[in-house]
């Protein structure tokens, strides 16, 4: 967490926190601020989107100085851009803090520069998982494929074998390096280092699932030279 998301949560009337926010944060909150757990993780939430946004307008009106407390940066995947339209739209008055992507922090302590001048110029970042209301695909996997640059993808474990097997259909090599980061950051950390090809078989002999952030490119062959950085 940056210096002023700190200042922010312990000044804070009501916090309220996903579950892949470090929890260990709450323990800075002021005594007698209200917490709210709204649980989201991937497809699975305590409380829908549309709840989050009414607990939060709600709090605000009430006069009270609310911190949305999520992991990683809020605007990555993370539908702070949603929430803070619907604060806009009540007539609030909100202010974004900037955090520490988990599409970096985590291949970066587990030995994986996203860029390296030896191996990728450029870095996409992209979600692993789109809209389940929408039946179209609009990721091009086929673009992806050819940039010859490193690929981070969040939210993806639950079709980690489609969209390897989509970036392969794409024509990109099934020896391509992939890293796969679970729970970085943290001391349960794992990482499996493995293949286009074989990286569902080695995820899933290892026991490594959600939440997890995929790094396919060259520049996860640093963690041979690099190893753990945490």
């Amino acid at each position: 967490m940056t210096v002023k998301g700190m200042e922010l949560l312990r000044k804070a009337d009501v916090v309220v926190y996903d579950e892949l926010a470090n929890h260990d944060l709450l323990d800075h909150v002021r005594p007698g601020a209200k917490l709210i757990d709204v649980g989201k993780q991937g497809g699975h939430h305590k409380v829908p989107q549309e709840g989050i946004n009414e607990i939060i307008v709600n709090e605000a009106r009430a006069g009270n100085m609310v911190v949305r407390l999520k992991g990683g940066d809020p605007f990555l995947f993370g539908r702070g851009g949603e929430e803070a339209e619907e604060l806009r739209k009540a007539g609030i008055d909100v202010h974004v803090v900037p955090g520490i992507t988990s599409a970096i922090a985590a291949p970066a302590l587990a030995g994986i520069p996203v860029t390296h001048r030896d191996h990728a110029p450029m870095v996409t970042f992209v979600t692993g998982h789109e809209r389940g209301d929408r039946p179209d695909e609009r990721i091009d996997w086929g673009a992806l494929a050819r940039t010859g640059g490193t690929i981070v993808i969040l939210m993806g474990m639950s079709k980690l074998e489609h969209n390897m097997s989509r970036l392969m259909e794409a024509g990109m090599d099934p020896a391509t390096p992939v890293g796969v980061v679970h729970r970085g950051s943290t001391p349960q950390q794992r990482v499996v280092i493995s293949t286009l090809r074989k990286v569902v078989k080695d995820c899933r002999d290892q026991g490594v699932g959600s939440p997890s952030v995929v790094v396919v490119g060259d520049v996860v062959t640093c963690h041979h030279r690099l190893g753990d950085l945490r």
